[in-house]
């Protein structure tokens, strides 16, 4: 919180990547100071957050929850797709559900690969069908930004309108190959609204990133 004050003080805007997992009064101060969240939402069950974190489920959605209905703070959410323990089908469609009745379908939603390290050599990377299968889920169900991160998967990595499903911002991996939309976020081909914070294009940062939106950017 203090790194966010001296941010704004020098007109930086303070972006927090955080689990989640806050009281409700922490919470409030907390996101009061931020501009933009990127929450994990480690998985859909309670079993799995308590077995592997020591934790629980249930706080992090409330904090999902907050930030979506009582504060104007830009969020997207990431699930690192573990295989075996929380990336079946079920899971992913319940998940997909819950995030469309409860935050609706603008909030992104990106499914990382996960690589054996530290405490879980044993399991295997996540392949890149299985990060293909979850987005395509949470498209059925009607959520409009899915991405696939840590691979290499131009469709998955790319920003597409909701309304005309036009091409907006081509990536791959970190590389932007292709941006397209107004300065105020806006699908040049029909003119529908994209989700997120846009700002006027500053400047040519090469193969990392364009510092000019905040939609999976």
């Amino acid at each position: 919180m203090d790194v966010a004050d001296a941010c704004h003080a020098l007109g930086v805007q303070a972006v927090a990547v955080t689990a989640g997992y806050m009281h409700d009064q922490p919470r409030r101060d907390f996101y009061a100071k931020m501009d933009a969240a990127n929450v994990d939402l480690k998985a859909f069950t309670d079993d799995f957050y308590f077995k592997l974190t020591g934790s629980h489920l249930q706080p992090v959605l409330d904090t999902l929850v907050y930030l979506r209905h009582d504060t104007q703070v830009w969020f997207e959410i990431t699930t690192l797709l573990i295989p075996g323990h929380n990336d079946s089908d079920e899971e992913i469609t319940a998940m997909s559900r819950w995030i469309m009745k409860e935050l609706g379908p603008d909030v992104p939603l990106h499914f990382s690969a996960f690589h054996p390290d530290h405490k879980m050599p044993d399991v295997p990377a996540t392949p890149p069908a299985t990060l293909v299968r979850a987005r395509n889920i949470a498209l059925q169900e009607g959520l409009h930004y899915v991405y696939t991160g840590n691979v290499h998967h131009e469709e998955g990595d790319t920003t597409y309108c909701p309304a005309c499903h036009a091409s907006l911002i081509v990536r791959d991996w970190y590389q932007i190959k292709q941006y397209r939309l107004s300065a105020d976020g806006h699908c040049p081909d029909c003119g529908a609204s994209v989700a997120g914070r846009f700002a006027a294009q500053s400047g040519n940062f090469g193969r990392k990133r364009i510092p000019i939106a905040i939609n999976a950017a």
